[in-house]
Formats: structure tokens, sequence, C-alpha cells
């Protein structure tokens, strides 16, 4: 039952908004009672937390397999990008709360999801700077504005980005990377 509210849940957040999204809504939605909801979870904001506890870990757990393959830092900064898209297309509303409904944490949760999200940003610019450092990437990059270009460039694809498109995750992230590394310039 736990996985079922969070899976409606985010539905609901997703199409209608934390704050717009009430606890009855959900018990409605899932057919159930308010004691079913607070069995597993004392407010709808630590519904909110875990949804984005989960969103955040199997990012990192990704990012962690990406950088045990100790491939070309090319390679790895490809493949971050990829797995980013691939999740927002993957679970695209579990992205869309992520990144939209996350205001409405309290000052303790985001600070643990702060820390998480600083963790995987650090780990890509380590990606860059290992880059930097074997000569694959230019010498007079900015390490922390790269990584953050990057970042936000990927991130706010969960606002556009139509998995039916005519550009799937994997030529999106292409482009990504070949403007984040070459820019707009002729060779």
């Amino acid at each position: 039952m736990k996985e079922k509210i969070i899976k409606v849940s985010i539905g609901l957040f997703g199409n209608n908004g934390f704050t717009e999204t009430s606890i009855q809504d959900i018990v409605e939605a899932l057919g159930v009672t308010k004691g079913t909801f607070y069995y597993y979870f004392k407010s709808k904001e630590e519904l909110l937390m875990e949804i984005h506890l989960r969103y955040i870990e199997d990012l990192l757990q990704s990012q962690r397999d990406i950088l045990e393959k100790k491939n070309a830092a090319n390679d790895r900064l490809f493949d971050m990008v990829y797995m980013l898209m691939n999740h927002i297309e993957g679970h695209g509303q579990s992205a869309r709360v992520f990144f939209r409904e996350m205001q409405h944490l309290n000052e303790e949760h985001l600070k643990d999801i702060f820390k998480k999200r600083d963790t995987f940003r650090k780990n890509m610019s380590q990606v860059i700077e290992g880059g930097i450092e074997t000569g694959e990437f230019r010498q007079d990059l900015d390490v922390n504005i790269v990584t953050l270009a990057i970042l936000g460039a990927v991130n706010w694809s969960y606002h556009w980005f139509d998995p039916t498109g005519p550009l799937d995750e994997k030529a999106i992230s292409s482009i990504y990377i070949d403007l984040m590394l070459n820019g707009l310039k002729n060779a």
C-alpha cells in the first residue's frame, strides 16, 4: 500500500502541484481511508520527502555505477547526462515533483536533499576536472560553471522534454555534450 500511495501521490503532485493536492485527494484516488495514509506517513510533507529521497538516491546510485566504470571523462560525462535524461523520460512525474515541489520541504529535509544534490554535482565536477587533467577537456574551463551549466540544462528538460518527440533522450544527451564540450564555433 505504501508504494501505491507514493505512486498515486507522484501523479497528483505532478499534475496538480503539492499545495493543491490534499490528503483527501490522495486517499480518494486510492479508495482508502485517511487512517491508511497516516499508517504509512505522518504528513503530506513526509510523503513528499520520501519521493524526493527516492529520486535523488536513485540518481546517486546510477551515477556511482557510471563512475565505477573508469571510462574516459568524455564517456562518463555523456553517460551521466544520458542517465539524467533517461530518468526524466522514465520518471517524468517524479522528476517534475523533485524539481518543482522541493520548496515545500522543511529546512531539515531540504538540508538532506541539498547534501545529496551537492554530492551528485561534486561527482560530476570531478569527472570534468579529470578530463582537464588528462587533456580531454580544455584547460581554461571553470569546472563549477561548466558543471552547473550542464546540470541546469539537463534538469530543466523535465519541463519540455517529450519522449515521443523527434529526438529521444540519447540524441538530446549527445547534443548537450557536444554543445558543452565543443561550443557553437565551427572547428
